[in-house]
């Protein structure tokens, strides 16, 4: 174990990465890239060490970084926020010079869940899968990596997604003034376009140009276009100052992406307005960030979009997600694209045709 950014974590390197999985909470971060002469480290720390903020709030605040596993997803009412998954510890059950396993007998869901973090030879990318056993019924669930911007100038960011057949503002308040919280984005939008997303004021914004919109907290879902045998994945891609992030997933898993776009909206500790600059991509088989009762409503059916999953205790499930950097040119935009390249590549290209190649095992998904 080494404490990292205050937290004891456990650690995996491979000859071009290097990353860190808190005990509590298994957050993955921080995760070190490298490209070349350079280093990357896109996932977010906190502001804040644990050790910094008022002990009574959850874990999960407390070790704030990177990507976690959040089951259920969301606020419960006799449990912690986003589940033990991303509360409680998490043993180490296995390790191989590849790959990393710890597991947690989540009492709230009454399951047994087995992280595995693995790392390629050769290649800049995470696969994570998460095996879920003796789960029964129906739950919500999602991945909720976090990127950090800060340092980067105002909308030098590209941000993009797969096509998607559906997209929201979350429909109710997702930072309260009453709360000393501030969004910009009208409550409810329908949007079919994220450079022209409503504004509470009026008007539009690009949600593809970040970091912007200083001193607010905004929420989107978009749900992805279904897999095909053209398209056998979805995706997200953040362009930032010499690199490409994106994460791949299998949209049956996971349907909706959410954007949870933090810059400094919220007052209340531990934010204390100084959580700017970062972005949640969430993969999620819920209804926006709601938890588990209002996401078991389904409140979306009418549209097909399953807002949580059934589990049978007798049928483990593995979810499956990959996560990876390339290095591009400087000048490389907004990604319109990411689709195989043969059986272990993907090519990613951007708004004006530039195209990249890199190595991914998209089949691992």
């Amino acid at each position: 174990m080494n404490e990292i950014h205050g937290a004891p974590s456990f650690s995996l390197k491979s000859d071009l990465v290097s990353l860190h999985i808190t005990r509590e909470g298994g957050h993955l971060a921080p995760v070190e890239f490298t490209l070349g002469e350079r280093t990357v480290s896109p996932y977010s720390l906190s502001p804040w060490k644990p050790s910094e903020v008022d002990p009574s709030l959850p874990p999960l605040l407390k070790n704030l970084r990177g990507d976690f596993l959040c089951l259920p997803f969301g606020p419960q009412e006799n449990a912690p926020p986003h589940g033990e998954t991303a509360n409680h510890d998490w043993e180490k059950i296995s390790e191989t010079p590849d790959s990393l396993s710890l597991a947690i007998e989540a009492a709230d869901v009454s399951a047994k869940i087995t992280k595995t973090i693995s790392l390629h030879p050769g290649q800049t990318a995470l696969y994570i899968s998460h095996t879920i056993e003796g789960l029964e019924g129906d739950w919500n669930y999602g991945n909720h990596p976090i990127l950090d911007f800060t340092g980067l100038p105002d909308e030098s960011v590209h941000i993009s997604v797969s096509p998607f057949r559906w997209a929201s503002v979350y429909p109710e308040w997702f930072s309260n003034p009453s709360d000393g919280a501030h969004q910009a984005l009208k409550i409810g939008a329908l949007f079919s376009d994220l450079k022209e997303v409503p504004l509470a004021d009026g008007g539009t914004t690009d949600l593809t140009r970040y970091p912007a919109r200083p001193a607010a907290e905004d929420l989107v879902m978009m749900v992805s276009e279904e897999a095909s045998t053209e398209q056998p994945f979805a995706w997200s891609a953040c362009v930032l100052d010499g690199y490409v992030w994106f994460a791949l997933k299998n949209p049956a898993d996971f349907p909706a992406t959410l954007f949870w776009i933090s810059n400094g909206g919220r007052s209340a500790e531990p934010w204390d307005s100084r959580h700017i600059s970062r972005i949640g991509i969430e993969e999620v088989c819920s209804h926006f960030c709601d938890g588990v009762d209002i996401s078991r409503k389904d409140l979306l059916h009418n549209l097909s979009v399953p807002t949580s999953r059934r589990f049978s205790k007798d049928k483990p499930v593995t979810l499956k997600l990959i996560q990876a950097v390339a290095a591009v040119p400087t000048d490389f935009g907004l990604i319109t694209s990411i689709v195989p390249d043969g059986e272990n590549h993907v090519t990613i290209t951007d708004e004006i045709g530039t195209t990249i190649r890199t190595n991914i095992d998209w089949r691992n998904l």
